[in-house]
């Protein structure tokens, strides 16, 4: 027996019979959305870019001394995740990250990983050309703070080969707790 499916062409045409048979699908997509995040941040594994550490290792270093320094779940997601799209296009890793993250996290963590890049820049871009202060465009913003201290706390001090994070896997079911919501049945 096949599967019933919508018979539109276009959006225009769709009916509430086409959507009572294609939302819950959203469901099952969605739930493979932890398994498809931590094969993302696998990949990160082979990638050093010329850093000190890969960016597995970066982003396992950065969530574990957040979590350490006690801050809450949805925080220690933020730190894990902050830079799961470099190897997808690093010029706007913040953004995939943000947008991964946005229907699961509060806008004080969304806003400070979107900008985290910006933020981070303090640290490294005088020595690049760049305008370390960049980030100063947005001192009124209310999470001005809170981002400067995410990436002076965590993310600039992530680079430690000395350093003893969590592994991959004492994350993992944080991922599946936090990244799986539901549709609401029509």
């Amino acid at each position: 027996m096949t599967e019933a499916r919508a018979r539109f062409k276009t959006f225009e045409e769709s009916t509430a019979e086409d959507w009572a048979l294609i939302t819950p699908h959203l469901n099952v997509t969605q739930s493979f959305v932890p398994d498809r995040v931590i094969q993302l941040m696998r990949a990160l594994k082979t990638d050093h870019g010329g850093f000190p550490v890969d960016r597995l290792e970066h982003s396992l270093q950065t969530a574990t001394r957040a979590e350490r320094d006690g801050r809450d779940e949805e925080y220690v997601l933020c730190a894990l995740l902050h830079d799961i799209g470099d190897t997808l296009s690093p010029f706007n890793h913040p953004s995939i990250a943000a947008d991964i993250l946005k229907p699961f996290v509060s806008p004080a963590n969304h806003w400070m990983v979107e900008k985290h890049g910006i933020f981070q820049g303090y640290y490294f871009w005088h020595h690049i050309g760049s305008d370390r202060n960049t980030r100063d465009q947005y001192r009124d913003s209310e999470y001005f703070d809170y981002t400067e201290e995410f990436c002076h706390k965590y993310d600039q001090t992530a680079f430690d080969d000395e350093y003893r994070s969590e592994p991959l896997e004492h994350f993992e079911p944080l991922i599946r707790a936090k990244l799986v919501t539901t549709v609401p049945a029509q």
